[in-house]
């Protein structure tokens, strides 16, 4: 029910800008503002900024924290450096991907987290459930708005924001205090161009995204942001991750640190890695123009097998197909197998490709 949805904090800027608002992940979020095409361009053009608001945001301290968080994520904590931020996966016992985030350590002792909106319940009570003496677990989602700004003219879009500040390093955070109000900035993204995240008090969100709209950055939602993020190969959780599925099968094992020590779910990945994978997450792009390809298609051999169905799909703005992900057994997941989706009864040429679908010029 549409009245049981959380509202971002930065409701009233959407309405005004005429967004769409439709249910995602328990939110009410805007898929557009008018044309998906035009805010996808503006993204790669130019600059465009995303309500990540339904994100959640954990802290993590004390003097065992770093070591505790390498023993429940998949990338290794302790390598990072002050300032410094990774990918990583929180896993279940088999190995199986309960919540892919962003983890940054600020110091020794704390640690900042974001993690996707569907899970933030899960991951609380499933870290919470494995906490040790000397570690503390804040859950700081409800504090925060956030947004994205993302394109090759994010850095001016700053500038216009918060005048002489810099923006950190790729995947670095910092804390910037603007006119009294602290902002959490991070050099991350999810679309395959330069980009920042920012954390502020959920009462100044409104404010902050007009002054990032007037800062010249494009307002932009949740359907630009899935075609950009596909077009990079960049997965959806509940989508391209599951519980059911690994890190390795899902082509990103170079987020999983076997060598760093035990973690929950070390012990399946390992003895996968030694015995085979099984399946492997590819990318397929279809040979001509034909109807759009969406998640749930069946992928089909060129001689008429069935191998799987795709976890994701689009029409890329970008590349002028369609494209897509799925889990292919091993032995037919080869760059440059043909392969045939079906679109309502209709079995449209595809093939596997190397990823990511798009590549700047």
């Amino acid at each position: 029910m549409s009245g049981e949805l959380k509202e971002s904090p930065l409701k009233a800027v959407h309405e005004e800008l005429g967004g769409k608002l439709v249910p995602f992940a328990g939110w009410n979020m805007p898929i557009r503002y008018g044309s998906i095409l035009e805010e996808h361009a503006a993204v790669r053009e130019t600059a465009g900024v995303f309500d990540i608001s339904h994100m959640g945001q954990f802290v993590v301290t004390g003097a065992g924290a770093s070591a505790w968080l390498d023993g429940v994520l998949t990338n290794h904590v302790g390598a990072l450096g002050d300032g410094e931020g990774q990918y990583t996966f929180l896993l279940n016992e088999a190995g199986g991907v309960i919540d892919d985030l962003i983890l940054y350590r600020e110091d020794a002792e704390r640690f900042f987290l974001v993690v996707n909106a569907a899970k933030i319940a899960e991951d609380w009570a499933w870290m919470q459930g494995r906490l040790i003496e000397g570690v503390d677990l804040e859950d700081l989602s409800e504090d925060f708005a956030a947004m994205a700004v993302q394109g090759p003219e994010a850095v001016k879009v700053y500038a216009g924001m918060v005048p002489g500040a810099e923006l950190p390093p790729r995947n670095g955070i910092v804390r910037v205090e603007h006119e009294g109000q602290e902002l959490i900035v991070c050099r991350t993204g999810y679309t395959g161009e330069d980009g920042f995240e920012f954390f502020c008090a959920a009462a100044d969100g409104a404010a902050w995204l007009r002054k990032t709209i007037a800062a010249g950055a494009r307002a932009c939602g949740l359907g630009a942001r899935d075609t950009l993020r596909l077009e990079m190969c960049y997965p959806l959780n509940g989508s391209d991750l599951s519980p059911e599925r690994t890190p390795l099968q899902a082509g990103l094992g170079f987020f999983v640190k076997l060598a760093k020590g035990e973690f929950v779910g070390s012990d399946v990945l390992a003895k996968q890695k030694e015995e085979g994978l099984g399946g492997r997450l590819v990318a397929i792009q279809c040979l001509g123009k034909g109807p759009p390809i969406r998640g749930g298609a069946e992928v089909f051999s060129a001689e008429g097998e069935l191998l799987g169905v795709l976890t994701s799909g689009t029409l890329s703005p970008s590349v002028g197909l369609g494209i897509g992900l799925a889990y292919l057994p091993v032995e037919t997941a080869k760059i440059g197998t043909e392969l045939a989706i079906d679109v309502r009864g209709r079995k449209v040429p595809a093939q596997i490709v190397k990823k990511p679908f798009y590549k700047k010029a």
